[in-house]
């Protein structure tokens, strides 16, 4: 197997350096070219172990060990939402649930590997920055490993599900007052020091991690029409778009998706230079959006992910929060998906490029439901419920009973 790194916009290449995240002669980000060695027909990666997580991909991961940090990782459900189908008009539509990860979210699919690195390399501890669920999967995965962990958090800005999934695990929370881009920063000159190994998706061996998604939905059934994903970072829609690369170029598949990236309309550098027709992203510093997962001025993978929607045909959308609300609540209600408002950010990006006569109707088209809706339970006061109040069983069965227009014989 032959690996080395590239740069993603002036096309040098380097020897393997785990240390190595942005390139010496632009400062660009970097990704992990490799050619595997001799690989096995697909059906071998089905017949493996689900508990090998990403590595039962082992021949399409770039990185080796006899003993990753894995527990179990990937393997989520695909789900037919065939009400929503229905509904929005498309031919069939899957949600790709990464809410069903170990933490709960997709991040857990990168940090696999990021951590495996870091143990292996000899780090003291591992550092990042983050909105919520790179924090919590960083925090799991290196207290499995035994490595110290570091987070850097925006103050008052990271939802409560996934602080007390870090503060469970045992990590260092440092609270910055300030926003998520001044976080990474800080991870950034971290990451120069030889104790350290960052976690956030600036280090392209993460994101080696996360291209798995690719290979499952394939597996599932075959290469869709569409992927749509929230885009935040912007790491995860080229890696599944890089992973979907790799099946065609080593001879998996024939074909490739067009990549969709949803961004909400208050932290929507990406989508709004995209649509108004420019070559670089309208950075911010004060982005603002529910979803808080996604809540990112700056996305460093911004080059990347740009190139995934240039390269595969497709586009980048931006919605207001009140759609990601009423997407969150569709899910949740018409097809039993628990989704944290950045994961539903896809499924309403699908529902206004649907109105807006972006599909013909005969597409296959898989969302990407990035976190669980537990991550957030904040969202749950936006959408309204009924409650009964009862003095007692009788008064409960009563009002039940009576709710329902049951009319109970005596």
């Amino acid at each position: 197997m032959r690996v080395r790194l590239r740069c993603v916009n002036c096309g040098a290449e380097y020897d393997v350096s785990y240390k190595m995240f942005m390139c010496p002669k632009c400062g660009q980000v970097l990704e992990v070219v490799f050619e595997p060695d001799e690989l096995p027909p697909f059906e071998e990666y089905r017949r493996r172990s689900r508990m090998h997580g990403i590595w039962r991909f082992k021949e399409l991961l770039p990185f080796k060990s006899k003993k990753p940090v894995t527990m179990g990782e990937g393997n989520t459900p695909l789900i037919r939402l065939e009400k929503l189908e229905k509904v929005i008009g498309i031919r069939r539509l899957y949600a790709k649930f990464e809410g069903a990860n170990p933490t709960g979210s997709f991040k857990d699919r990168g940090m696999s590997l990021a951590v495996t690195i870091a143990k292996e390399v000899g780090a003291r501890a591992v550092v990042a920055a983050s909105t919520g669920n790179t924090a919590a999967s960083a925090a799991a995965y290196s207290a499995k490993a035994g490595l110290k962990t570091f987070l850097v958090l925006p103050k008052g800005k990271v939802a409560l599900g996934k602080l007390a999934q870090s503060i469970l695990h045992g990590a260092v929370v440092v609270e910055i007052e300030d926003n998520f881009d001044a976080a990474l920063e800080a991870v950034k000159i971290l990451a120069k020091l030889e104790q350290f190994y960052p976690l956030n998706s600036f280090n392209p061996w993460r994101l080696e991690g996360q291209k798995t998604l690719a290979f499952e939905v394939f597996e599932d059934i075959g290469v869709p029409d569409y992927v749509i994903v929230p885009v935040g970072n912007a790491g995860n829609i080229s890696a599944i778009w890089k992973g979907f690369k790799e099946l065609k170029a080593f001879g998996y598949s024939q074909e490739l998706p067009k990549m969709v990236g949803i961004q909400a309309e208050g932290a929507s550098p990406l989508a709004s230079a995209y649509k108004s027709g420019l070559k670089v992203p309208l950075f911010t510093d004060n982005p603002e959006t529910i979803a808080t997962a996604i809540r990112i001025g700056k996305p460093v993978n911004w080059l990347k992910a740009w190139k995934a929607v240039d390269e595969s045909g497709g586009t980048f959308e931006a919605v207001p929060d009140s759609e990601i609300i009423r997407a969150q609540r569709m899910l949740a209600r018409e097809e039993g998906i628990a989704a944290e408002p950045a994961g539903a950010t896809s499924l309403a990006g699908l529902i206004k490029l649907a109105s807006q006569g972006y599909f013909n109707g005969d597409e296959e088209v898989v969302i990407v439901v990035t976190g669980h809706g537990l991550k957030d339970p904040d969202s749950a006061k936006f959408h309204p419920t009924e409650r009964i109040r009862a003095l007692n069983v009788e008064d409960a069965v009563e009002k039940v009973v009576s709710h329902l227009g049951i009319v109970v014989k005596t």
